[in-house]
């Protein structure tokens, strides 16, 4: 296998490992859209890398400047917010969100962390209103952007590194983000127990 394929099939890891975690909050929350935006490091503009629902078609590359937005606001501040009526929120950008082609009612954030620095955010649009069981909004999405960290995480790696970075080293990886979610979701017959077991399941997809 030449060093362009193992490269390839790396990226193609790290990016369905990204796409999971946006598909399982949209899934969660029965939101109409979730993203995961990269900070890039370099410029501070928020990338998206992974969405699911509204916008998946054509969103992924695209750019904002530093600080826009919701989204902005949790990257620079690493703090979550969790917006129910955006108009009523300073930070909201009416024009940024026009632009993706969906202006959200609501929008949940958190930032996403890798060792104290702030290297993206993951977004949900719109949330049912639903009970989600023994753990509140916040926590889930912060169990959520725990996942997204190591797939941004391992895309970053293999952005910077100068050699390939054997597919096996995501798999590792992977094997360690399912005991990490494994050890933090609830125990027992709750019934929170279905979103835990949705989330592992699509995690463990990455494993095959």
């Amino acid at each position: 296998m030449s060093v362009h394929e193992r490269r390839s099939d790396s990226e193609i890891t790290e990016r369905r490992l990204l796409q999971s975690t946006v598909e399982v909050a949209r899934h969660v929350f029965a939101s109409a859209a979730a993203s995961v935006f990269l900070v890039d490091q370099e410029t501070g503009e928020l990338v998206f890398e992974a969405v699911s629902g509204e916008g998946e078609k054509h969103l992924i590359g695209t750019r904002f400047p530093p600080g826009t937005g919701i989204a902005g606001w949790v990257a620079a501040s690493g703090q979550p917010m969790i917006a129910d009526e955006v108009t009523a929120v300073p930070q909201f950008a009416h024009d940024a969100a026009e632009s993706t082609g969906y202006v959200p009612h609501s929008i949940m954030a958190a930032p996403v962390i890798r060792e104290e620095s702030c290297i993206g955010v993951l977004e949900v649009l719109d949330r049912s209103s639903d009970l989600r069981g023994e753990l509140a909004d916040v926590d889930l999405l912060g169990l959520l952007a725990a996942q997204a960290a190591y797939g941004l995480e391992l895309l970053l790696r293999l952005r910077r590194s100068e050699a390939a970075v054997p597919a096996a080293a995501g798999g590792d990886d992977v094997h360690l983000l399912l005991q990490r979610i494994s050890d933090r979701v609830p125990r027992g017959a709750g019934p929170a127990d279905p979103t835990a077991l949705k989330l592992l399941a699509v995690a463990e997809e990455l494993l095959h």
